[in-house]
């Protein structure tokens, strides 16, 4: 009896995994055109370089959203901690991983006071924002003040800063907060 059961059982879990997929195909070859277009008034970030102030290279990027956020340029290895009336709080450079984000709009999803990073190090203030290809983005620093080239052989996504940089950015970073990334 056991044996029959269990080929049942083994049965409905193929006939559900089946019904499933065919059902998850049904629905991404039906997506309606209006939803793959960006609301009307929906804040756009350009894929190519936001414009910088000439004479203040560390000044806060135009194109790089409003409100309050975080802008982070992957090619200028630089944060700014925006406040909701477009007021730089904070800004300083960052040691990026080996994998970077898309350019785009996120927000911070989770939080760790303190972990080990991927790389093996003892990090604290762990922001995070993005994941890409299996790899989790985020921003942390190294308890022993670190802030060294990642080893290029490993697929890495922690941006580091010092600690005091890391401090700034647990305390402004919270949940739901906008991370822009920019060029």
């Amino acid at each position: 009896m056991a044996r029959s059961s269990s080929g049942f059982v083994a049965g409905l879990t193929a006939a559900a995994v089946a019904v499933v997929g065919f059902l998850a195909y049904q629905a991404s070859a039906n997506v309606p055109d209006t939803l793959s277009k960006p609301p009307a008034g929906a804040s756009k970030v350009p894929t190519t370089k936001a414009p910088r102030d000439k004479k203040n290279p560390v000044a806060l990027p135009t194109a790089s959203g409003r409100g309050e956020r975080v802008v982070y340029s992957v090619d200028d290895d630089r944060v700014w901690l925006v406040t909701a009336n477009n007021r730089t709080e904070h800004t300083f450079k960052v040691t990026p991983g080996t994998v970077d984000p898309a350019v785009g709009t996120y927000a911070v999803t989770s939080r760790s006071k303190a972990v080990t990073g991927s790389d093996g190090a003892q990090i604290e203030h762990v922001v995070r924002f993005a994941v890409v290809d299996g790899v989790t983005i985020g921003f942390s620093s190294a308890i022993d003040g670190s802030t060294g080239s990642p080893d290029s052989t490993k697929k890495l996504g922690g941006i580091r800063e010092s600690r005091k940089n890391g401090t700034a950015m647990w305390n402004f970073a919270t949940i739901g907060v906008k991370v822009i990334v920019i060029r």
